[in-house]
């Protein structure tokens, strides 16, 4: 490692995928930035990693998020109302590996992508007396009004939102205005916009038809909630189309989609986990899956028109990211699964509706997002005289 390249840590959790996914694409535009220096970055998953009881409840989390997704309004509530990211219990539990963690790496900047993250380490800073010399940065991945309580903290040095009003839901959690800085989401620049004949060779690859119209079926990360339902009603349907479905890391959904698949009028192709979403965002006409903020982003990157899960009401922190897409008419709300098979058939068959909502995903998601919080971050280190003077002997 060079002695002029800051040394970054980001704490995440994986509770879905959206928080991972925030951490890759910060970590490869660290690394990205700092011309591919690989020592400059290190992510770990602070809640799960840190004790066998969070643990417990990351997987409780998963659990509900793939097999119980109306109940996550409730699990949401009691967050919010225990606050566990403050709470004693939980501090004396996870300070231990955190901060192993953070004196192991001893880095220039923290960046939290999770709100049930940064509390710990904003104590840990201040127990090592480093709060006025390590920056504690926060990438909220909501999006939208209504999001986390735990993504306020008052230790937090500067907070990097999504929007307008990202910045408004901090600031009546009582977070300064000069603390917000509207940067857009995390999305790796890997998500963008394709042509025809790139989205032919996607399309290709994945051994389906060229030029037919094709639906993105994704069950998210962790494979499940209530798009294995819709897929369900998908496949019974006599539609001119073909399909990609994703199961993710959910094997039995997997095989259950394979069965399916198999008496489909029309070709389906189902993956399991992948590390590739975007090709499949790019071989896409039209996405159908819950408005993970992250996932949501990604598709507004690539310009691609979503029909939004909302059978069941929307997780309170996706809420305003599913009004959000629908006022602007680059998503449909699908109230039931019943209406899948029509509602792509109208797309299908209404090319105005489909160049409509395509367009509308113009202007959602900032350009060059990850490469401002990159810059934003690397802006806040400060090099002590020994760092600045080994790194003047390096020029």
């Amino acid at each position: 490692m060079q002695p002029n390249t800051p040394k970054i840590l980001i704490i995440s959790s994986d509770t879905g995928g959206g928080h991972r996914s925030a951490a890759a694409a910060i970590s490869k535009g660290v690394e990205k930035f700092w011309k591919g220096d690989s020592a400059a970055v290190r992510t770990i998953k602070a809640v799960e990693e840190s004790h066998h009881v969070t643990e417990k409840l990351v997987n409780l989390y998963n659990w509900t998020l793939r097999n119980k997704q109306h109940w996550m309004k409730y699990l949401y509530w009691a967050v919010n109302k225990i606050r566990p990211e403050t709470r004693e219990f939980f501090m004396k539990r996870c300070i231990g590996f955190c901060k192993e963690s953070f004196e192991k790496w001893c880095p220039h900047v923290v960046v939290s992508v999770h709100p049930l993250t940064q509390h710990i380490f904003a104590r840990i800073l201040k127990e090592l007396n480093m709060t006025q010399t390590v920056p504690l940065v926060t990438v909220v991945t909501d999006p939208c009004y209504g999001f986390w309580k735990g993504w306020a903290c008052e230790e937090v040095s500067l907070y990097l939102v999504a929007n307008e009003d990202a910045k408004r839901q901090l600031i009546d959690y009582g977070v300064e205005p000069e603390r917000i800085k509207i940067s857009g989401m995390p999305v790796d620049p890997k998500f963008h916009e394709v042509d025809e004949k790139v989205a032919q060779t996607a399309r290709r690859a994945f051994g389906l038809d060229p030029d037919k119209f094709t639906v993105f079926v994704n069950a998210g990360w962790i494979g499940g909630g209530n798009i294995p339902q819709i897929f369900r009603e998908l496949v019974r349907g006599d539609l001119d189309v073909q399909a990609i479905f994703l199961a993710g890391k959910n094997d039995e959904l997997r095989a259950e989609a394979e069965e399916l698949a198999k008496s489909a009028k029309f070709p389906v192709k189902v993956i399991g986990y992948s590390d590739e979403i975007e090709k499949l965002m790019h071989s896409a006409n039209v996405m159908v899956s819950k408005l993970g903020g992250l996932t949501t982003f990604e598709a507004l990157a690539c310009r691609l028109p979503i029909i939004a899960d909302a059978t069941t009401p929307p997780m309170p922190q996706e809420a305003g990211t599913v009004q959000l897409i629908s006022e602007k008419g680059a998503g449909i709300l699908l109230k039931h699964s019943s209406d899948i098979v029509p509602t792509i058939a109208n797309l299908v068959n209404n090319r105005a509706l489909y160049t409509s909502m395509k367009a509308a995903t113009v202007g959602l998601a900032l350009p060059n997002s990850t490469e401002y919080i990159v810059r934003e971050i690397n802006a806040l280190w400060k090099p002590t005289q020994a760092e600045a003077s080994a790194a003047a002997s390096t020029v």
